[in-house]
């Protein structure tokens, strides 16, 4: 029976947060909508299984909850930061490329980390190693780069490492 949910239902969470994300945009719990919304959610999961290079586990829903809320709050205040940056004088900032080395192996948490690092405003990712342990990072006012490091190391790298662990165990 595992093996059926699987081949139908290869990644429930993206499922269910397709469809949560369908009817939010929609801003309808019409029956139509919902019905349209499952579809969906059911179809697009299994036309790119293919694409995914592992299956989603979430066996730390907790910390990968307090992830998304800390991610939020730094996306907030990095904006505030960013446009005192900006309107204040420019030839005070110090950008900067950045070498974080990475603790993480799943390609999929490498992967979040790169993209929460990049919607935060003020860094970007530009670049992975060939073999997955250094990302290259600038930051557009990077004053002290090591405290920067270990911001990202403790605030985003810890709980993806403690999540996507988890799951490989």
């Amino acid at each position: 029976m595992n093996k059926t949910r699987s081949s139908w239902l290869p990644h429930p969470f993206l499922s269910l947060s397709l469809w949560l994300i369908w009817l939010l945009l929609n801003n309808t719990l019409s029956a139509g909508h919902m019905l349209l919304g499952a579809i969906l959610a059911l179809v697009i999961p299994l036309l790119t299984r293919g694409f995914w290079p592992e299956t989603l586990c979430l066996s730390k829903p907790k910390t990968l909850f307090k992830f998304i809320l800390v991610v939020l709050w730094d996306i907030l205040v990095a904006n505030l930061i960013v446009a005192r940056l900006i309107v204040g004088k420019r030839d005070h900032l110090q950008p900067s490329f950045l070498a974080i080395p990475l603790e993480l192996d799943s390609p999929l948490a490498i992967g979040i980390l790169a993209n929460t690092i990049s919607l935060t405003p003020g860094t970007v990712s530009c670049d992975l190693s060939t073999d997955r342990k250094t990302l290259l990072v600038h930051a557009l006012d990077a004053k002290e780069p090591q405290a920067i490091i270990d911001e990202i190391k403790e605030r985003y790298e810890r709980p993806l490492k403690e999540v996507f662990e988890s799951c490989s165990k």
